[in-house]
Order: C-alpha cells, then structure tokens, then sequence
C-alpha cells in the first residue's frame, strides 16, 4: 500500500517538515556527486582488531577496495559497533562520533529510499508539526530518530554496517498522526495482481498495518546476517512517537485515539 496523500488540512504552513525535505533531498544530491566506483582503498585491520565485521568478510585482509559514496556513508553514518568501542575506525570523520546519530538521518542507501521516506513525511508531517508547533515538532523528529537509532542498535551492538536513512524518525511521526489522527482518511494506492485500486482508507487501519508489517518483517529478520532495513529503528521509533506525543502536542490538542479508548472503557 503506498499512501498518496490525506484530507486533513493543516492551519499553519509545516516549515519544519519542508525543510527536512529539502535537507535531505540537498544531501541525497551531494551523495549523487561521489562516484560509486572502487576507486579507494580502505585499510581494515583496525576493524578486525576490534572484533568486528566488515561487510561479512569471510577470510582476514588488511585492505578492500571501496567507492568515495560507500566512504561517505561510512564516515557519516552511524556505525554502533564503533560507538560501543568508543573509537572511530576508517574512514575516519573530523567530529566525535555521537555527532553520527545526527547525521545518520539525512543520508539514504537509493532513490527508492529516499523518496519513500519523503512521500511519508510529506503526508503526515505538516499535521504532526501543526499540532506540536515548529520546534517542538523538530524536537520530537530527532528525539524519534535517536531512540529509533538506539533500538535497533540493541539488536546488533557490534555491527560494522552504517545506519541510515530518515525512517526511524519519519517512524514516529506516523505514530504521532496515528494517535491524533485516526479516523483521518488517506488516498492510498493498493495494487491488486495486475490492477491497481485507489482507495480511501482511515490513516488508523494503513498505519496500524504498516506497522505490523514492521513487527513481522523484524522478527525475521532476527538472527539475520549483512545490512538490509532497519525494522527495529522502525518499531522503536513508532512506539516513542506514540508515547512521546502526549508531552509534545500543543495544549488543547487531543489525542483522538487514546481519548476514544478511554470512552470505550
């Protein structure tokens, strides 16, 4: 299911969600300029001294050859293994490691990558933002980013592959718009075999859905090897966007889905 848009307008103009849009779509751009051929060598025997793994290597070398846009990603994404042994392995970046958690979500893996995650942001952002404010808004996006980073870094603590992308704080904005949004209609595109249907579906039913595909897909993903998606930054950035909406809505605005289970109860 791919949501399209909502019919929920906003009464102020989502800034901050604009600009984290443009943020990442500027960084995804420079990443285009680096050359994606194995153009640098990278000398890995600190790793391997530090018990790590890198990318899977099945025999020890000292050195393997990487493109400059596999070293950006490297450098700038965030690697828990390198936090847990509190020393930045090649390639080296020019500020303390936990800045990493930061830029960590303005960096994607592909266009398809990219695109998802600014689609959904795009959708349910500007509400989110309308009913938190601008900063608070900014505040709750990086705070559901970091606990989302730190949920799936409790899965792997030692993996040498870089976290990145926007989806663990995008992860609780849907929560966010999930809880004071529920029965909010979302125009959403359901392919069907060869057909594809357009249909209005509660945001409470899509993202309820989406994020059980997110539970599903993590618990067989347990035990998995190499990179792929994070569902466990999902999961917990879900689940912070969820409790954290109540400290960061403005004043007066309900959460809808918690006051309706309360009124069944």
């Amino acid at each position: 299911m791919i949501p399209l848009r909502d019919y929920t307008k906003s009464r102020t103009f989502p800034a901050v969600t604009v600009t984290l849009i443009i943020i990442n779509l500027l960084v995804f751009s420079y990443q285009l300029t680096k050359s994606s051929q194995e153009t640098l060598t990278l000398n890995v025997s600190s790793w391997q001294a530090y018990h790590m793994n890198f990318a899977d290597l099945k025999r020890p070398v000292s050195y393997v050859r990487i493109s400059p846009r596999e070293e950006f990603l490297f450098s700038y994404g965030f690697i828990p293994g390198e936090l847990l042994a509190r020393v930045d392995l090649p390639p080296r970046i020019p500020f303390p490691l936990w800045v990493t958690l930061f830029t960590a979500m303005f960096i994607h893996g592909g266009l398809l990558h990219i695109l998802g995650n600014m689609l959904y942001l795009w959708i349910f952002g500007d509400n989110v933002e309308d009913a938190m404010g601008h900063g608070k808004f900014l505040a709750f996006y990086l705070l559901c980013g970091l606990i989302a980073t730190a949920t799936q870094s409790a899965i792997s603590p030692h993996s040498a592959i870089p976290q990145i992308g926007a989806s663990g704080a995008i992860a609780g904005v849907l929560a966010a718009y999930f809880m004071l949004y529920p029965y909010s209609r979302v125009l959403t595109l359901i392919p069907i075999f060869f057909f594809i249907r357009l249909i209005r579906i509660p945001a409470a039913i899509l993202l309820g859905f989406w994020f059980m595909f997110q539970v599903i897909s993590g618990a067989g993903a347990i035990g998995a090897s190499g990179g792929g998606v994070a569902f466990f930054a999902h999961i917990g950035g879900f689940i912070a966007g969820g409790l954290l909406v109540f400290a960061f809505r403005r004043r007066g605005i309900p959460v809808v889905l918690w006051e309706a289970i309360r009124r069944r109860h």
